[in-house]
Order: C-alpha cells, then structure tokens, then sequence
C-alpha cells in the first residue's frame, strides 16, 4: 500500500536532515580550505563574477557566451584543483558527501524513487510493525519440524504450506488466517515468518497483541489527549496490508472489546485487507466469549489452522543441546 501522509513526510525530513548536513560538511571545508588557501576563495569570486557577466552577455543575444563561460569555468576548475593538490588536500575535498551519491539526498532520481528511499520505506514499515526485534530470531530460516511427531508434525506442516501458499498469492489473493491450538505450539512464530517475508516485498504490516490492540482502539476512542497522536495508527489498523492480532482472548473481553473488534475484522473485510489472528482459545471457547457475529466472520472468511502438541518454548528451554544446533542442522 502507499505510504500513509504521515510517514511519507517522516522519510522526507530525513532527507532533508541529510542535506543540512552534507551542507555543513561542505561548508565547514570550504573555510579550512579559505583560511589556509586565501587564493582559491579569489577563484570562487572569479566563478561567480565570470557566470553573471557571460550570464548577460546571454541575455543581450551574444551566441558566444555559452563557449566563453565553459572555456572560463573549465580553466579556473583546473587551476582549483591544482590548488588543492599542492597543499595537501584531497581532490572530493569540497565535493558535498551525500550518503546517497546517486540521488544526492533527495530520495528522487528524476521522478522515480531512488533505491535509498525505497529501503527507508522498508524500514520504517519494520519500525511501525511493532515487531521487529521479534522478526530477528523468528523467521522461516529458524524454522524446525524437530519437536514434532505424529499428527502434531502433520498439522504444523500444513500450517507452514498455508503460510508460504499465503505469502506467494497475498498481492492478488485475498485470504485471511486463523491459528488456534495450546500454548506454545507455533502460533505467533508462523505469523512473524508471514509478517518478515511480506515486509521484505514492502508490504505494510501491524503487529499488536490483542491486549495492545484494543487498548489502543480504547485511548482513540475515550481519550482525547490520546486521540489526535493515535488517528494515524487507528487509521492503519483498518487499512495496512496485514494485520496481526496475536494472542486473541488474553484481553479483558467485555461490549466494547466485542464491538470493536467486529468493526474491525468487518472493516478490513469490506476493504479486502488481509488478518491474521492467533488464538489459545479453542473454537467453542472463542463463540463463547464474543458474539455470533464474530465467529461467523472468522470461521467463514478466514482459514482456520489448528496446531497442537507440546509447549515449543518450554521445550527448547530445557534442551540445550538444541539451542546449540543451526537452524540449518535443524531441519
């Protein structure tokens, strides 16, 4: 999706940031260069007297100005450049250090974005995600089938296929994805491995535990100091390509938590804006504690997985042995 107003402007300052500082930089050495150089700053005068006067030369229709001026600049440059050489400075001495040479700190080449500006828009979709430390050691290069067996092993390996078959056909494929199951069985890592694949194509993910969710929808709607600051991350609820709403039914549920999600999930249906939900609660218990409305919604519009087996964590935690193995000998 394009980026929101408000993070279009964020990368924009940035830039800007960026050539106030090569500005200075460029600033700083022309005065070093000045104070040991006294001639080379009579040069730049020369350059600037020398354009303005071949400048109206132009202007009155004297075709040969334009030649002159070149001719002109050209030698003067020379001599510069000779300037600096003998005493000891480098010839990009006074040349502006953009950190981006190619588009010089301007995000732009011509009218298309440069490659700098596309990478900071991916960070910055990482930095809003809420989840990017998490997206360091839970991605598919850690993934493991090795405390898996029988049934439990088949289901989490359909699960990993509908994930990947998800990610492949998330640009033109609407789906959504509903992982239920006991504690620790793999729930929340599938829908990081989903979040860190889609982000890497540019794709604006929010990750919020459900508790975090509805707090924020909370401060939005009751708090008026809190409303203003969280209209951009309210808005990006409804309308970011993924949401992820991670461990669904740890919040204290209640009318409002109920109505509010609904509004959710049926919004970002309405826009054909794609969810993840991962839940401990078991199908029953999830019609239980919301409404019929919202168990229709998912349980209609939304592939249901369901993981089961031991505590992941637990496990890993009391086998060393296996925290010292590669993932790549894990599999």
């Amino acid at each position: 999706m394009p980026l929101t107003n408000s993070q279009y402007d964020a990368i924009m300052r940035s830039y800007e940031e960026k050539q106030r500082a090569a500005r200075y930089r460029l600033e700083k050495n022309t005065q070093i260069v000045y104070d040991k150089i006294p001639s080379y700053e009579e040069l730049d005068r020369q350059v600037s007297a020398i354009s303005i006067g071949q400048g109206r030369r132009l202007l009155d229709g004297d075709r040969g100005a334009l030649d002159a001026l070149k001719t002109q600049l050209k030698e003067l440059s020379r001599k510069k450049s000779l300037l600096l050489r003998e005493n000891g400075f480098p010839d990009d001495f006074l040349t502006p250090a953009f950190e981006c040479p190619k588009c010089r700190d301007t995000g732009y080449i011509g009218n298309k974005k440069c490659s700098c500006f596309r990478a900071a828009e991916i960070e910055l979709i990482y930095e809003q995600s809420h989840i990017k430390n998490m997206l360091q050691t839970e991605n598919f290069s850690s993934l493991s089938y090795d405390y898996y067996v029988g049934e439990e092993l088949e289901k989490f390996t359909k699960a990993v296929q509908i994930c990947q078959n998800f990610i492949e056909n998330f640009s033109k494929d609407y789906r959504n994805l509903f992982f239920y199951g006991t504690v620790g069985t793999g729930k929340s890592f599938l829908s990081c491995c989903v979040a860190k694949e889609l982000m890497d194509k540019g794709s604006l993910v929010i990750y919020f535990s459900a508790s975090q969710l509805f707090d924020t929808l909370s401060k939005s709607t009751f708090d008026k100091d809190s409303a203003e600051a969280l209209s951009g991350i309210s808005e990006d609820i409804y309308d970011c390509d993924l949401l992820i709403i991670d461990d669904l039914g740890t919040e204290l549920t209640n009318a409002f938590v109920s109505s509010r999600l609904f509004s959710c999930l049926n919004n970002r249906h309405m826009r054909k804006k794609s969810t993840i939900i991962t839940t401990n609660l078991s199908l029953a218990e999830l019609r239980d504690r919301y409404s019929d409305r919202i168990f229709s919604r998912i349980t209609s519009n939304y592939t249901v997985c369901k993981l089961i087996g031991p505590d992941i964590r637990m496990k890993k935690k009391t086998t060393p042995a296996f925290n010292g193995r590669s993932a790549q000998d894990r599999k």
